[in-house]
């Protein structure tokens, strides 16, 4: 796969080095359960897209957060180069999916620069589920 890979209280950063295909669980990329475990309750995820060529994105690229515990309100919002694509509230469940616009993330692509960033709010402490958490941004 072709990507690096640093994950620290919090957050996790994701540098791609090349388009990866299809469905990539958190597991996927070798982040562990224990790693992910937020006892602030806030999360940011850092996927850096620089320098990988031609991005051909899925349809509609998808980033799914799964928890173990049944949160009663979740706050995601993600960014693209800087500009906010997606800012939603989450009511209960133990699992957010995050639906993102392929046409506005391409239209704000840069030649060097391409970063999309993910920040969730939690009420309380969560554990991330690493296996059933995953992002399927190229097809």
């Amino acid at each position: 796969m072709g990507q690096l890979i640093e994950v620290n209280q919090g957050e996790v950063a994701v540098k791609f080095t090349s388009p990866t295909q299809g469905k990539i669980t958190f597991a996927d990329l070798g982040i562990t359960d224990e790693q992910l475990v937020l006892d602030g309750g806030f999360l940011r995820l850092l996927f850096d897209m620089e320098g990988i060529g031609e991005h051909d994105y899925f349809a509609v690229p998808t980033i799914e957060v799964a928890y173990k515990e049944s949160c009663k309100e979740t706050h995601w919002q993600c960014e693209f180069n800087g500009e906010t694509i997606l800012d939603k509230m989450d009511h209960h469940g133990n699992s957010t999916v995050m639906l993102l616009d392929r046409k506005k993330i391409s239209s704000l692509e840069h030649h060097h620069e391409n970063k999309l960033v993910l920040h969730a709010e939690f009420p309380e402490g969560v554990h991330i589920v690493a296996e059933d958490s995953y992002i399927n941004f190229f097809k």
